[in-house]
This record gives C-alpha cells, structure tokens and sequence, in this order.
C-alpha cells in the first residue's frame, strides 16, 4: 500500500511539471519564436535542454515543505486532539491535492493559450488546503498579500523597463536614415547591457542554489564577473557587426532595418536561453516540493519546514518540463509570442533583458515578482512603445483575468480534493505512517 501512496504524489508530480513545461517554460521561448528567430522545434530543444540543465544540475536540494512559507505545518501539528500520524497524514492529502490541483489549473489555462505563473497556481492550492485542515490562522496572509501586489508589481516594472529599451532602440537606431550605420555604434551597448543582466540572472537565479558551495563567488566576484564577460562581448560585437554591415549604408532603408534585424537574432535566442536555465533551476521547485515534503513524510512520519530532493525527484521534474514544452508548449508560445503584439528579433531583445533585470532586481530586493507576469508585462511595454493600438487588447483582457482568478480557481479546487482525500485515504494513510514511525 504504501508503494502506491508514494507512486500516486510522483505520477501527479510528473503531470505537475509536465504543465510546467507546457505553460510557464514556453513564456521564456516565447519571444524567440514569435520574433521567428528561431523555430518552435528549435526552441523546444534549445530550451529542453537550458530547463533539464538547471532543474537537475543547479536545482534546488533542499527545499520548502511548503512553498513560499503560505502554510505552516507546525501548527497543523499543534492543533488539539490530534492522533499519532494524522497531522502527517493531512499533510500528505494536502500536498498532493494542493498539486494535482495546480497541475489542473495550468494543464486548463494552457488549453486556452493563457500564461498563468505556476508559483501562484501551487501557492493557492496550498492555501486552500490549509484553510480546511489548520483554519484560516494557518494561512500566512502577509506571504498572500505580497503575490497579490506581485499582480501590480510584475507587469508594471517589467512594462516600463520594455517600453524604455525598445524606445532607446528605436531612436538610437531602427529610426535612423542609415540605420546599418547606427547599428555598428549601438548594438555593443546593448550587447553590454544584455550579457551583463543575462550573467548576473544566471548567478543569482539560475545557480542560487550552490552558490554557497562556491567560496570566491561573493557578490563583488560575481558583479565583476558578470562585467567581464558583458565587456568582451560587447567587443566580439563590435567586430562582427562592423563586418556583417561593413558597406550597406548605401542599400534602401527597408533593406538596412532587415539586416539590423539579422543583428538582433542570436541576443534573443542567448537571452531566451538564459531565462530558460534560470527558470528550471528554481521553478522546478513548484513540482518537487510538494512531491518531497510527500516522500520525506512517508519515510519518516515526521513533518518538517525543509526537506532533502533526492536526484531523481529533481530529474523526474526535469523530463517533466521537458516534456510538457515538446508536447504541448506551443499554445502559450503562440499566445505570448504573437497575439499580445508584433514581436521582431530587436523587440524580443528589449523584452527579455527587461524581463530579466526586473526579476533580478526585485529578487535582490525581496520583492515577489512573477516571472510569467514580467515577461507578459515587458511585451505589452514594447507594444505601447508603439502606440496603443501596438497591443491586443483583447487578448491582453483575458490574460490579466487569468492571473487575478488563479490564486482562488486554485484554492477552491485544492478544498474540494483535499476533503475527498481526507474522507477516504486519512485512514489508511496514518496506518502507514504510525508503522513507519514505530520501525524507527
């Protein structure tokens, strides 16, 4: 019996990271594809890899029993009249409901094309269940009321920091009588600016989780580190610029802006990547948490804030994330790629090194910020720097619908499964534990 506890969370913790896959890692591709730098089987592999990389190699081992601190189990533990294993127990029913219900909520908003952030999907199926289980004190309502303001917050920062890029871009170059000319001059900077955000990101975000095992990576190492390699390829650029746009003043300027356009390719694709990597290094989380916090308490029969992900939980969430982006990836990637605006390979660039900055300065800063909401914030940013019939507006009112009902779909989804699962598993699930207690 206990087998089958077990192989029921890690099935629903596959599906959990195969919608994922399917909804949150298609945003980070998203502008590649729509910009048609790349293909969406290119993009598919390009980002399998960058998402298995840092979900298995970086990702975290040691994580949250409950994600985002939403749901203290120690006061489900300590609620009166409770029998040996059942605070156990009703963490067990809980986690997993609270993640087959996230995986719903995604796998039914990826069906429509919506990008919805996992992190908030997870989080209100926790909240739901701690609700029902521990009471509405359980719940760490400050925690709830800083992913609501990460609603405003995300799409706002990430906006404004597009909308002034692609700006800058346009002035300093696309709107140029010789557009090739102001290209050789400007592309190293923004080269520069991209290759320094995408470094800093991939240290601070992407391998957050072995930093520690690092001595000499301080924050003074990492900064400079990150300058060093933004300083040599920007000149790289410079170079390779100058020689691919070497005599092309003279052509039309349509001509000009195409092959500027040509420029602006291989920044989204690094840029895509990086955001990629970043993204399974710490979102994978989302699926083996929950999963863990499971394995650990069958185990042991006891419950605790952090937990031990064995490697092949982490590889299990890896090849779910990988898979749920071959398989079904390419309807939120239509969605964000091209129905919110007209994205080219120099827009896609203004998007993700804005997407990516605001998500590292607000991580930096302790601020809770979405990296769907950002990414979705930035690309709406470009669109209005072009005027407002730049966006979609109907598309743009069913993503923020999305977004403000996901928190309670979820929740509302986590109580109906979490007091099924309680009437007919609670039982046999403290038998198990209670066994597993007194063999230790």
């Amino acid at each position: 019996m206990d087998y089958i506890i077990i192989a029921i969370p890690a099935l629903i913790g596959l599906y959990m990271s195969w919608n994922i896959g399917a909804n949150d890692v298609a945003n980070s591709m998203a502008d590649a594809v729509g910009s048609r730098a790349i293909s969406v089987k290119q993009a598919v592999i390009a980002a399998g890899i960058c998402e298995f990389a840092g979900a298995v190699l970086v990702g975290a081992h040691v994580t949250d029993t409950v994600r985002k601190g939403i749901v203290d189990p120690a006061l489900l533990a300590a609620m009166p009249g409770m029998q040996p294993g059942e605070a156990s127990a009703l963490m067990v029913i809980g986690m997993t409901a609270a993640l087959l219900c996230a995986a719903f909520w995604l796998n039914f908003s990826s069906c429509f094309g919506m990008p919805v952030s996992t992190t908030h999907s997870i989080v209100g199926a926790i909240a739901g269940f701690g609700i029902v289980a521990a009471g509405w004190q359980s719940v760490n309502w400050g925690k709830m009321s800083q992913i609501v303001a990460s609603w405003f917050i995300s799409p706002l920062a990430g906006g404004l920091m597009a909308f002034i890029l692609f700006k800058y871009i346009s002035k300093a170059i696309l709107g140029q009588n010789q557009p090739a000319r102001a290209a050789k001059k400007h592309i190293p900077l923004i080269v520069f600016l991209l290759m320094s955000v995408v470094c800093l990101a991939t240290i601070y975000k992407g391998m957050k989780h072995v930093i520690g095992d690092i001595t000499w990576l301080t924050d003074a190492n990492s900064f400079y580190l990150s300058i060093a390699i933004a300083l040599v390829s920007a000149i790289f650029a410079k170079f390779l610029v100058s020689h691919k746009l070497k005599d092309k003043n003279a052509l039309p300027i349509a001509k000009q802006l195409e092959l500027v356009e040509k420029m602006f390719v291989p920044l989204v694709v690094t840029s895509s990547c990086a955001v990629a990597f970043a993204h399974g290094a710490n979102d994978v989380a989302n699926a083996v948490g929950p999963f863990a916090a499971v394995i650990h308490i069958l185990h042991t029969g006891s419950i605790e804030m952090k937990v031990g992900v064995p490697a092949w939980i982490l590889c299990l969430g890896g090849i779910g994330i990988v898979l749920g982006l071959a398989t079904y990836g390419y309807k939120v990637m239509h969605t964000v790629g091209t129905k919110i605006t007209e994205i080219t390979p120099s827009r896609g660039v203004a998007a993700d090194i804005a997407a990516t900055a605001t998500v590292l300065i607000c991580s930096r800063l302790s601020l809770p910020v979405s990296t769907t909401h950002t990414l979705v914030g930035a690309i709406l940013g470009i669109g209005l720097a072009r005027g407002l019939n730049g966006i979609d507006k109907r598309t743009t009112q069913k993503i923020f619908g999305s977004w403000l009902i996901t928190v309670p779909a979820a929740a509302i989804l986590s109580i109906i499964l979490f007091l099924v699962g309680r009437y007919f598993l609670l039982k046999p699930i403290m038998g198990i534990i209670v066994c597993t207690a007194a063999g230790q």
